[in-house]
């Protein structure tokens, strides 16, 4: 299956809704992306407003 990106939050999944934020605004259309450990030490997970670890999307249409 198809890794989505969810054009609310970014976070990157197999599912058909976002496990992050619950929403099914999902793209296949996505590039980049970028992996955070432990968001509350990263300052591009504070930068993204990423509270859980995962896989997230640079740039999602």
């Amino acid at each position: 299956m198809t890794q989505l990106a969810c054009r609310e939050c970014h976070r990157v999944t197999r599912d058909e809704v976002c496990p992050a934020c619950g929403s099914e605004n999902l793209s296949e259309d996505w590039s980049g992306y970028v992996v955070i450990i432990e968001p509350g030490e990263s300052e591009i997970a504070e930068k993204m407003e990423v509270d859980l670890a995962g896989k997230y999307a640079l740039k999602v249409r």
